[in-house]
């Protein structure tokens, strides 16, 4: 597996079917922190309507969902977003999730690479955010290894369904 063999798209109407399955075979990976997100996509109807609203979205200039895609496969390995952008501050937050079969890869550092990128280039913000769980390893060396540098920790930041709320680290990254 190479890293070139990989490919960061907006969300299309023909990923339905795919996004659908990559909601069902990582289903217990992603309870925890994109609970919202699989309860979206919990029918193929409703992956469906996802994608629409999605791609409303990007035309509203609001949030813009991607997938990342095996290039040779056209698999769906992941999925990465810029959301909660505030315009005025230039500040947008990334959340990205990534199959079990492509964890530990650097898949998902080459994804927030490429829509850090996008992110500064095309959308002109100045800050890029990702807020992660102190014990969710993966996301910080990934967040670390784009430049994001540690802030803050966020007191009662997020509440996972049905648990109490979790403190959550903050990293920036400035544009300079």
């Amino acid at each position: 597996m190479n890293i070139e063999d990989f490919i960061v798209d907006p969300l299309q109407s023909t990923d339905a079917n795919q996004l659908f399955q990559f909601m069902e075979n990582n289903n217990k990976r992603l309870q925890r922190y994109f609970p919202v997100t699989l309860s979206s996509n919990a029918t193929l109807e409703k992956t469906t309507e996802y994608i629409v609203i999605k791609n409303k979205e990007i035309v509203e200039k609001s949030n813009f969902t991607f997938v990342i895609r095996d290039k040779i496969s056209q698999e769906i390995a992941g999925l990465i977003i810029i959301k909660k952008i505030d315009w005025d501050k230039k500040q947008g937050e990334l959340a990205y999730c990534i199959g079990s079969r492509y964890e530990k890869k650097g898949v998902t550092t080459f994804a927030v690479s490429k829509i850090s990128q996008f992110a500064f280039n095309k959308l002109k913000l100045k800050t890029l955010q990702i807020i992660s769980y102190k014990t969710n390893f993966g996301s910080i060396k990934v967040a670390e290894n784009n430049g994001f540098v540690w802030q803050t920790t966020l007191v009662n930041e997020f509440t996972p369904t049905n648990e109490k709320p979790l403190d959550m680290e903050l990293y920036e990254l400035i544009m300079k």
